[in-house]
C-alpha cells in the first residue's frame, strides 16, 4: 500500500551539493505544507497538494516536521556486559584513561564479549537497534572491536550482520581491529595485521577498517601500519583520533585518504584546518563530552573553514551510553558551535554520504523512504529540547514502524 504524508513541514535536504560543506550545511530545503508519496521502499513524489493515487494510506502531519531518518555513523552498539561499576569509579574521580590502564574500560567489555555467543551478541544488538529506531535512527553503523582476537572479531561482525538482517533499518558493520592493546597477547599488533585482518578481509571484503589512536591504545605508528595494510586490501579506512590527546594521526589519516577522522576533541587548530581542506569527514561525538569530561570538538572551526562534517552518538557502554541522535544534536548545538540546521544535516545527509549510502539522507523522489515525523512543527526544537523522544512516527524502508497510535 502506498503512503501519503500530507501537510508537513518537509526538510527535503534536496537542494545544494552532496555532501554539504560550509554554508550549504545550513540549507535544509524546506517545503511548507508539503506532501510526500511513498510506494514500496521509495519516495516517488514530493510537493504541495499532490493528487492521491488509489489504495493510499494517508498520514495527516498537521504542520509537523517530516525529515530524513537519522544516520548514526559511529556506534559501538554491539557489546555484552555493562560498565556500571566503572561508571561509579568515575563518579568518584577516576579518569577514563586510568580505568583503561588498570585493565578496565574497553578490556572489561572485551572479556564479556569473549564469553558471549554470537547469538547472544546479535540478540543484544537487535534490542538496541530497536530502541535507536524508536528515536529516529533508520541507519546505524556498528563497530566490532571488543573481541581483540581473530575469532572474536569475526564473531562480532557476524553478530552485527545477523542482527542487521532482522532489523527494519540498515546496520552497516565496521571492523574496529585497532581498538585496545591486549596485554595478554605478545605481539598483538602484528597478530592483528597478519592474522585478524586477512581473516576479516576474506569474509567481509568491503567492510571499513578502523583504529583507536590514543595513549594507552594504538600508537600512531601502529595504527598507521594497520590502516596501510587494510587500504592495500581495498578496505575503506576510518580512525578514532584526538579524543584525549593529539598524537599526530590527523595528518596521517588525511594522507591515507581515510573516509573519516572521529572524535577531534583534542585536535589542534592546524590539524582542523588540514582536515577542512581535505576530502575526509570529521565526525564529532558530543555525547562523550557530556558523559566523560566536558570536552567537545571545535566543529564551528571545521565548518567555517569549509570542512566535511558528520555527527553521531558513539553509542557504547563506556563513554557514550545513549542511543539518541536528538540528544547528540542538542549537545552539538550547545557545545560544538553548530546551528540546529547544521547539526541536522551532519546527522542525516552528510552521515549517509560518509557511509557510502547515497540513496538516503534526503526527502526526494528515488530516495529510500527512511523518514521521521516529529511531534514538533519547528525543527529547531530538536536542538532546543533536552531529553525525551521528539519522534512521533518512523517510516523505514517505506513501512510504518509500530506503534501507530500517534497517527491522526
Amino acid at each position: 500500500m502506498a503512503i501519503l504524508i500530507r501537510n508537513a513541514r518537509v526538510l527535503t535536504m534536496a537542494r545544494g551539493p552532496r555532501p554539504r560543506r560550509g554554508a550549504a550545511l545550513r540549507e535544509l530545503g524546506i517545503v511548507e505544507q508539503g506532501d510526500v508519496i511513498i510506494e514500496r521502499e521509495r519516495i516517488v513524489a514530493v510537493g504541495q497538494s499532490l493528487s492521491m493515487p488509489p489504495a493510499l494510506r494517508v498520514i495527516e502531519a498537521d504542520g509537523r516536521v517530516l525529515m530524513p531518518g537519522f544516520v548514526d555513523c559511529h556506534t559501538h552498539a554491539c557489546w555484552a556486559g555493562d560498565r556500571l561499576g566503572e561508571w561509579e569509579l568515575r563518579l568518584k574521580g577516576a579518569t577514563y584513561q586510568e580505568i583503561l590502564a588498570a585493565g578496565g574500560g574497553i578490556m572489561s567489555t572485551v572479556r564479556a564479549v569473549r564469553e558471549a555467543s554470537q547469538v547472544q551478541l546479535a540478540g543484544a544488538l537487535a534490542a538496541r537497534l530497536e530502541v535507536m529506531l524508536r528515536h529516529g535512527t533508520t541507519t546505524a553503523e556498528v563497530k566490532s572491536g571488543y573481541g581483540l582476537s581473530t575469532e572474536d572479531e569475526l564473531k562480532m561482525l557476524r553478530a552485527i550482520r545477523e542482527a542487521g538482517e532482522e532489523w527494519e533499518g540498515t546496520a552497516v558493520p565496521t571492523a574496529l581491529l585497532g581498538h585496545a592493546i591486549d596485554p595478554a597477547q605478545p605481539g598483538f599488533v602484528q597478530q592483528t595485521i597478519r592474522r585478524t585482518l586477512p581473516a576479516v578481509h576474506e569474509e567481509f571484503p568491503e567492510v571499513a577498517v578502523d583504529a583507536f589512536c590514543e595513549q594507552g591504545a594504538w600508537s600512531a605508528d601502529d595504527a598507521t601500519l594497520l590502516l596501510q595494510h587494510a587500504g592495500a586490501l581495498g578496505h575503506p579506512l576510518r580512525i578514532h583520533a584526538d579524543q584525549f590527546t593529539s598524537q599526530g594521526m590527523v595528518a596521517r589519516a588525511i594522507g591515507m585518504k581515510a573516509v573519516s577522522i572521529d572524535h577531534l576533541e583534542a585536535s589542534t587548530p592546524e590539524d582542523l584546518a588540514r582536515l577542512a581542506a581535505s576530502s575526509t569527514f570529521g565526525v564529532i561525538l558530543p555525547c562523550c563530552g557530556l558523559n566523560l569530561d566536558g570536552r567537545y570538538a571545535k566543529a564551528r572551526q571545521l565548518v567555517d573553514a569549509g570542512g566535511l562534517l558528520a555527527m553521531a552518538t558513539n553509542f557504547n557502554p563506556g563513554s557514550a551510553p545513549t542511543p539518541s541522535m536528538p540528544m547528540a544534536i542538542a549537545l552539538a548545538v550547545r557545545f560544538c558551535g553548530l546551528s540546529p540546521a547544521e547539526a541536522i544535516a551532519a546527522g542525516t545527509i552528510n552521515a549517509a554520504t560518509l557511509l557510502g549510502l547515497r540513496d538516503r539522507g534526503a526527502v526526494a523522489p528515488g530516495q529510500r523512504a527512511d523518514l521521521i515525523l516529529l511531534r514538533h512543527t519547528d525543527e529547531r526544537m530538536l536542538a532546543y529540547e533536552i531529553g525525551g523522544n521528539p519522534v512521533d512516527a518512523v517510516i523505514c524502508g517505506g513501512r510504518l514502524v509500530p506503534p501507530v497510535e500517534v497517527f491522526r
